[in-house]
């Protein structure tokens, strides 16, 4: 047998043996991530608070408790996660942000929110108002941009 041949078959089954593999971890965390779901699900209480700050950082940077930095793998806190700063009553807290409901969260509002713990699953409007996603501001060359192809008839990127 030529050697190309045996360097493609021994590559073949390595690549075979990561997919099975990655099959079987995935289908693990999947597990881990419904029961923190549920979990979080049955814990979950409906609180009226005041947003004063949301913003994307790091972990080590947010300035939480020693109790939770300690509990967080060194590995992920060097990941960026959305947080939010909140007064519940008079007390100023930080909050995790659900990724999902993070572009919806009003600053310097008070809401009705749900949370479980330190985790901020969804947010109402006080009396009965719709909560807008928060509209960034279009860099010079998006609207330039947006204004040339409404001019030309193509559809606007979004």
């Amino acid at each position: 047998m030529p050697t190309w041949l045996i360097i493609l078959i021994i590559v073949l089954v390595v690549l075979i043996a990561a997919i099975i593999g990655l099959y079987f971890a995935g289908k693990k965390l999947q597990k881990q991530q419904t029961e923190q779901q549920a979990m979080l699900e049955s814990n979950k209480q409906t609180v009226s608070l005041l947003v004063i700050d949301k913003k994307r950082m790091k972990i080590k940077e947010a300035q939480l408790p020693s109790a939770v930095t300690s509990q967080i793998p060194k590995l992920q806190q060097n990941l960026k996660v959305p947080l939010v700063k909140v007064k519940i009553g008079p007390q100023i807290t930080t909050l995790f942000c659900d990724d999902k409901i993070f572009d919806y969260v009003p600053v310097k509002k008070e809401v009705k929110a749900e949370i479980s713990g330190m985790y901020l699953m969804g947010v109402k409007g006080v009396h009965g108002t719709q909560i807008q996603k928060d509209e960034k501001k279009k860099s010079k060359f998006k609207q330039l941009l947006e204004k040339a192809q409404e001019k030309a008839g193509a559809k606007p990127l979004k």
